[in-house]
């Protein structure tokens, strides 16, 4: 069974055993973690939890939660969620991030925990749309992302900015006419 679960102590074990694997920037996605060793991760563990509830954040730093992609027993990806958004995420990064282990890709596993991770958040996220980024080299993120419902807003040189909208417009049509009927 596919699920998403914030990171937490009960599984840290797992937790760093995955963490420590992911490399230091890969397409843009940063792990400040790569190679810890088992007794820092404690300490980070505890940095991870105490940002998502907007405390130890260093300075210019939004609350973010780190979820893991568990396949059963076995994780299989990393989604950080970044709970609102600075002008540098605004222009940047956005509010997603996510990583999925080279043995565990082209599987779906991305496109599956985008959208698991879409369903919990999107009644956090203030803006209309979930804001995410990826490396224009990068085509297999962008199918992620695009089939998740994102589409290109803009773009630059090195990246590709997309939106997704928190709700479907057709559902919003099905609201706005019930409560004109009203």
């Amino acid at each position: 069974m596919l699920y998403i679960k914030p990171a937490n102590y009960e599984d840290i074990e797992k937790e760093w055993m995955f963490q420590r694997r992911i490399p230091s920037d890969e397409n843009g996605f940063l792990n400040d973690y790569y190679d810890i060793s088992r007794e820092d991760f404690d300490t980070a563990l505890e940095t991870m939890i105490a940002q998502s509830e907007g405390e130890m954040l260093p300075e210019g730093y939004v609350p973010q939660t780190i979820y893991y992609l568990w396949d059963d027993d076995a994780i299989v990806g990393t989604f950080h969620f970044r709970q609102y958004l600075c002008q540098s995420l605004i222009e940047g990064a956005g509010h997603i991030g996510y990583y999925i282990a080279p043995e565990y890709r082209g599987k779906g596993y991305a496109s599956q925990g985008l959208k698991l991770l879409i369903d919990d958040i999107k009644d956090a996220v203030l803006e209309d749309e979930i804001y995410l980024r990826v490396n224009r080299d990068n085509p297999s993120s962008l199918k992620v992302m695009l089939n998740n419902g994102g589409y290109i807003h803009h773009q630059d040189e090195t990246k590709i900015y997309v939106r997704i909208r928190k709700y479907d417009d057709l559902l919003f049509r099905k609201i706005s006419e019930n409560e004109q009927e009203k």
